[in-house]
């Protein structure tokens, strides 16, 4: 008769090591993409509101992950309620999570780390829009309530594959999703364009510049952003194999592609190619691969960079048309390159890749009007959550500075700091020092 240790061992389903490893790796490359956001948002937002707008973006991390830990996992993941919602107290605390018995391929705990730092920057995308001019302290609560109400019901729809018995979106509707297209990208480009509706444009927006103040500051967050989106992306496979491959692939030549097309357009429209415009390429291709990068080829992949490089740089000048002030182009480049990479998989998704093959393909449209309707859905839904709550916290704690807090500056008002100390002072043998 074995021992009942022994035969407890031998029952037990060990995870499988270069999987645990991968999603171990792929979840700091994912915690990097937050200091990425914040060097990249920093750069983009006037002098007087740098630590600020890093701050927000930080402070979504720590909100974010403890709100995940106590019910946000367990609405996202947890067992399936009617394809909406998950069992809320599932995973309370991560309780359930800590018994090695319940672990498969790899251990629960980091895979909900791993979800849960997505949401954590999709939180963070959404400061972009109202930068300048938002309460540190409404924020934080703002980010909390939005877990609850927004990230988590729309994670469940997508990500919550159970056996055709999960979210509405991934499980009935069969939408194609690989890695954050709707719950990421969509969804903060729609929270970010109802937030900034709400708060209202800054003082002065159309009429005076506010152009970036640290261009440095950008390129280096979106180098960060494209070395942490490979574990973003590749990281979604789960496993260290042929799929996080071709995903890596796919990543980093939409990266490119977008990179130079908005370069392009740049140098056609306005003379001149910038970094500014490089940066802001980059970050567009990545976001329109986010969804598509395991259903396409590398072929497909250039495709969906190029044009979300191409119709990104023309959609940031709109909010000028249409008189909104997404402050640092949330609309312009999430929004939009979430909707071009979602809907793209119906267009340019190859068996070759995943299971379907789209429009161009020779699948028909059977698989496009998913993707169309599962974009739709997502912006409505975020959109008019969003503002309502936005709306609410405004009338209730106040959600925009004071307008003479905000010609002041924010991060004197609301952190008691600067970013720069630029002034002259002297030192103790009278010579001046910077």
């Amino acid at each position: 008769m074995l021992n009942p240790v022994l035969e407890i061992t031998l029952t037990h389903v060990q995870p499988d090591s270069g999987s645990t490893a991968w999603l171990l790796a792929a979840s700091a490359l994912v915690l990097l993409m937050v200091p990425g956001l914040a060097f990249f948002y920093g750069g983009m937002v006037r002098v007087t509101s740098v630590l600020n707008m890093m701050m927000m973006v930080f402070g979504a991390l720590a909100v974010f992950m403890i709100v995940w830990v106590l019910i946000g996992y367990s609405l996202a993941f947890g067992t399936d309620h009617g394809g909406v919602i998950g069992d809320p107290t599932q995973y309370f605390g991560f309780q359930k999570l800590l018994d090695p018995a319940n672990d498969g391929a790899y251990p629960g705990l980091i895979f909900a780390a791993f979800q849960g730092l997505f949401g954590a920057i999709t939180v963070g995308l959404i400061a972009g829009a109202i930068a300048d001019r938002t309460k540190f302290g409404t924020w934080l609560i703002f980010t909390a309530l939005w877990t609850v109400l927004v990230y988590a019901p729309v994670a469940h729809w997508i990500f919550a594959s159970q056996n055709g018995h999960g979210g509405w979106l991934v499980d009935h509707l069969h939408v194609l999703d690989f890695a954050g297209g709707t719950a990421v990208e969509i969804n903060s480009g729609a929270a970010g364009l109802a937030a900034a509706l709400v708060l209202g444009k800054r003082i002065g927006f159309g009429r005076d510049p506010m152009k970036p103040h640290n261009l440095t500051l950008t390129m280096i967050g979106a180098g960060l952003l494209w070395f942490g989106w490979f574990g973003f992306n590749s990281g979604s496979a789960l496993a260290a194999n042929h799929t996080a491959a071709l995903v890596f692939v796919n990543t980093l030549l939409a990266g490119c592609a977008g990179l130079l097309v908005w370069c392009l357009v740049e140098r056609v429209r306005d003379g001149h190619a910038t970094s500014f415009g490089a940066a802001s390429g980059v970050v567009a291709g990545l976001v329109a691969i986010t969804p598509s990068c395991g259903a396409v080829t590398p072929f497909g992949a250039l495709v969906v960079g190029g044009l979300a490089g191409a119709i990104c740089a023309v959609a940031v000048g709109l909010k000028f048309k249409f008189g909104y002030d997404d402050s640092l182009d949330v609309v312009g480049v999430h929004l939009v390159g979430g909707l071009i990479g979602t809907i793209a998989i119906g267009l340019l998704a190859s068996t070759r890749a995943t299971s379907v093959n789209g429009l161009f393909y020779g699948g028909g449209a059977d698989q496009l009007w998913r993707q169309a309707l599962a974009a739709l859905v997502t912006f409505v839904f975020s959109f008019a959550v969003t503002a309502a709550l936005a709306w609410i916290l405004d009338r209730t704690v106040g959600f925009r500075i004071h307008e003479d807090h905000e010609a002041s500056g924010v991060d004197l008002v609301i952190h008691a700091e600067a970013a720069y100390e630029l002034h002259m002072s002297t030192s103790s043998r009278g010579a001046p020092r910077l």
